[in-house]
């Protein structure tokens, strides 16, 4: 079920972000089939579903408005060979050293690339597509009195539908309904609007890469194919992450992720089809629909080939404009409004990082934003450092060797030392997902000067996956900045202001004395003199 209902969600998205990237719709297609199949093989995540996205859609459109389609599949395949050497190297968990204003910043700068580099199609026009982003608008904002009223009623209906059925709850993608809905209107009414044309009713033999001995063009191409090996490693990574928050299962390698996202890119130009990476929203729908191993990929593929080799010719009629409106509605979804309220609530600092991040991906490019918002991040941690005071440790207050503390069967105390930073935070994360089962947790955080966004959402993942367990999580000895911070957000809500205690004694005082509470009458004489602190 989890392939299947994935299958159907991906089928609009495929055919979407391969005309928003500049090429044919079956590209799209023979993408989500090839990539998703071999990525769901090789990769490092059960349940991560890989296809075309919106972030691989930005950049490939200048590229392929530059170079052409052929010379994108010989980018494409050197992205993936660098891939697999990131990931033999091991540098797959580099990715999350990235801090979260600069991910939340690209995701919104390239939502509002996707959302208005669909207005050509919404108005029914059919301008040649631009390399950079804000010529193409000026250039359609130039013609918008040009736009055809069918197309942008078509585009409109499909925008309502899927706003509308969201409501329904069903397992069904409003995407689809949507796309089904307008094409039967313009076959009904007999609309002149652009269409996206035929597609084969067979997947491509393999077939040569041209240029590929042509050793001027590979130094040309390498430019394109490090940005493209970059955003596929980011957002399939990210991906895999946000994968291993919403279920208990297996756990994602990061490493196997990078080579066998970089097998996909390898392999899928042969096919005609065009550079991949995990999908967030086909891998979440995968999971919400049951899927857990990877034979929902797998599933994935197969079901989207079984429609190709049926249901091609139907595809002929589907309008531009409907796509458009899928994309439409898909873009503003992506913008992580969440996101930029909790950074405009946590510190001023990481917001400016990510509006920095915001228009360099908009008026440049996507790789670009990446290097400037680490650069602005770096400078930014230096400087949080350099403000911060040192000073010796009381014996009396330090914790003895061999932590975690375990008192009892029941409760475990961590002390953490330092700034909790987006460098930081992983580790954090990691460390504390390692605990045994125990139904209470603390966290002594006497000697954690400042905390950063990223550190922020650490905690707060750590928050809901001790929840999931069912163990309870305490803090003690906060911070006066740290408190403040988990106050303005809201985290400290969440939690708990009465799981919040000023001392580590405190904390522990209060536990094993309910503990002690909880024990039949007999067992607490017998274990009086042991529950102690």
């Amino acid at each position: 079920m989890g392939g299947l209902t994935a299958a159907v969600v991906a089928l609009p998205l495929a055919l979407a972000f391969a005309i928003a990237s500049g090429v044919d719709p079956k590209a799209g297609l023979y993408t989500a089939i090839v990539a998703g199949g071999v990525a769901a093989l090789f990769g490092g995540s059960p349940v991560q579903i890989t296809g075309p996205t919106g972030a691989m859609a930005v950049i490939l459109l200048g590229i392929v408005a530059k170079y052409g389609i052929e010379k994108v599949w010989l980018a494409g395949v050197m992205a993936g060979l660098i891939q697999i050497a990131l990931g033999v190297a091991k540098l797959g968990r580099l990715v999350k050293f990235i801090p979260y204003p600069v991910t939340a910043g690209f995701t919104n700068g390239i939502a509002i690339i996707i959302f208005c580099g669909q207005l050509n199609n919404f108005l029914g026009l059919t301008l040649p597509r631009t390399e950079h982003f804000l010529p193409g608008l000026w250039q359609t904002l130039h013609h918008l009195s040009e736009g055809h009223w069918s197309s942008i009623a078509i585009a409109t209906v499909v925008i309502v539908t899927k706003l509308l059925w969201a409501k329904l709850r069903t397992p069904i993608p409003g995407s689809l309904v949507g796309l089904v809905l307008a094409t039967l209107l313009v076959s009904g009414l007999h609309l002149d609007v652009p269409t996206i044309g035929s597609i084969p009713q067979a997947l491509p033999m393999p077939h040569g890469i041209p240029h590929w001995q042509d050793f001027g063009l590979i130094q040309e191409l390498i430019n394109p194919a490090l940005a493209l090996a970059a955003l596929g490693s980011i957002e399939s990574l990210l991906s895999a992450v946000v994968a291993d928050g919403m279920t208990v299962s297996e756990k994602h390698d990061s490493d196997r992720e990078l080579i066998g996202q970089g097998i996909a890119n390898m392999v899928v130009p042969f096919f005609g089809g065009i550079p991949a990476t995990g999908a967030i929203a086909r891998t979440a729908v995968n999971i919400r629909s049951g899927g857990k191993t990877r034979l929902s990929g797998i599933i994935h593929s197969l079901v989207l080939l079984l429609i190709v080799l049926l249901l091609a010719p139907l595809a002929a009629r589907i309008p531009l404009a409907a796509l458009a409106g899928i994309l439409m509605v898909t873009s503003l979804r992506m913008l992580e409004w969440e996101a930029i309220g909790l950074l405009m609530r946590a510190t001023y600092a990481d917001f400016a990082v990510m509006v920095l991040t915001w228009a360099v991906t908009i008026c440049f490019d996507l790789v670009l934003a990446v290097e400037v918002g680490l650069i602005a991040a770096g400078v930014l941690f230096i400087k949080r450092m350099s403000e911060l005071s040192m000073g010796k440790i009381p014996e009396t207050e330090a914790f003895p060797p061999g932590i975690p503390l375990e008192l009892g069967k029941q409760i475990a105390v961590y002390r953490v030392d330092g700034p909790m930073f987006f460098g930081a935070a992983e580790r954090f994360v990691t460390f504390l997902r390692d605990e045994p089962e125990v139904r209470y947790l603390i966290l002594r955080m006497r000697f954690v000067p400042n905390m950063d966004t990223t550190g922020l959402v650490a905690l707060e993942d750590i928050y809901h996956d001790l929840k999931r367990r069912g163990c309870q999580l305490l803090l003690s000895g906060l911070q006066p900045e740290v408190k403040q911070l988990l106050e303005r957000t809201g985290l400290l809500e969440r939690i708990g202001v009465e799981n919040c205690f000023d001392s580590t004694d405190a904390a522990v005082r209060s536990l094993t004395s309910q503990l002690f509470c909880e024990l039949p009458s007999p067992s607490r004489q017998k274990n009086s003199e042991k529950i102690t602190v």
